[in-house]
């Protein structure tokens, strides 16, 4: 997170991932993915497209088209345990800098994308769109800090079922530190509503490995309450406990037909980015193989 513009940030991931495409790991199997790939002399010119060369300055050639053009929209868990961190920056940051990327791709690729940020209500919302202009609005509204409390993830994502009526891809990005007995209610008031589902439960490495060493004061950012721990005492307690819930809300997407990828907030973006692909791929939806005029 070095970049602090988050616009520019998305860019960089998004054409580091386009230019590395070819290199592995991702070698034999971007390519079943990609729509563009930048131009090299030698390309014949007829399938350059103009339209990208006109949002982007930059020449691509199109190797690929969708079924249909693509509604999505990210559904962005900014509640206050996203605030968390061990690292240099919060999980909050890495699940914005995941949309801002996503959307970034997408749009490049001419899908319209849209945005909804929640914490225990729905904070803004952008419907998908693609048109100039639309993809900086969604920037800016990535880039408003957090404030709210408590994760409910009912209250927004049932409005987010009341909202969002064209069937379409919702990407949902959270943490998933939520009761598990109220994850599946809340996952298939989206299902239910006949929209395609994707979810990045993003975690801080501390959170999946509780690596501390020396007693520890935590504070829960959420009820507020302090807890003073030994993690020796508690560590295989709270691991076990940990992997349980994750399992569970895995089972929970796999049962609703939910893709489910657990993204590390230490995980490269590219690598994030990649799991999306893979997850479209394993889907046989977004993409074919086009016929060349």
């Amino acid at each position: 997170m070095a970049i602090r513009n988050l616009e520019l940030r998305a860019r960089v991931v998004v054409e580091g991932f386009l230019n590395g495409m070819h290199r592995s790991p991702y070698h034999g199997f971007s390519v079943e993915f990609t729509e563009y790939r930048q131009y090299s002399p030698g390309d014949d010119p007829r399938y350059l497209d103009w339209r990208l060369y006109a949002r982007s300055d930059r020449y691509y050639i199109k190797k690929f088209e969708d079924e249909t053009n693509l509604r999505c929209h990210l559904l962005v868990d900014n509640s206050r345990s996203m605030s968390y961190s061990s690292l240099p920056y919060s999980k909050t940051i890495y699940a914005n800098t995941l949309a801002a990327t996503l959307a970034y791709f997408l749009y490049l690729q001419g899908d319209a994308v849209g945005l909804l940020t929640f914490d225990a209500q729905v904070r803004e919302y952008l419907p998908a769109r693609n048109r100039t202009g639309h993809l900086r609005h969604l920037m800016l509204a990535l880039e408003k800090p957090p404030a709210g409390t408590g994760t409910d993830l009912s209250a927004p994502l049932k409005r987010a079922a009341e909202v969002l009526k064209k069937r379409g891809l919702l990407v949902l990005i959270t943490d998933l530190l939520a009761p598990i007995e109220t994850l599946e209610k809340n996952l298939t008031l989206l299902t239910a509503s006949g929209h395609e589902v994707e979810v990045f439960q993003t975690l801080d490495p501390a959170e999946l490995n509780f690596r501390f060493e020396k007693a520890v004061l935590f504070h829960d950012i959420e009820s507020g309450r302090d807890l003073y721990v030994d993690p020796a005492a508690v560590r295989k307690h709270y691991l076990q406990k940990m992997e349980t819930h994750n399992a569970a809300a895995k089972a929970i997407c796999q049962k609703l037909g939910i893709g489910y990828s657990c993204v590390p907030t230490d995980r490269p973006m590219e690598l994030a980015l990649f799991d999306f692909l893979r997850e479209r791929m394993h889907r046989g939806k977004k993409v074919k193989r086009a016929e060349r005029a």
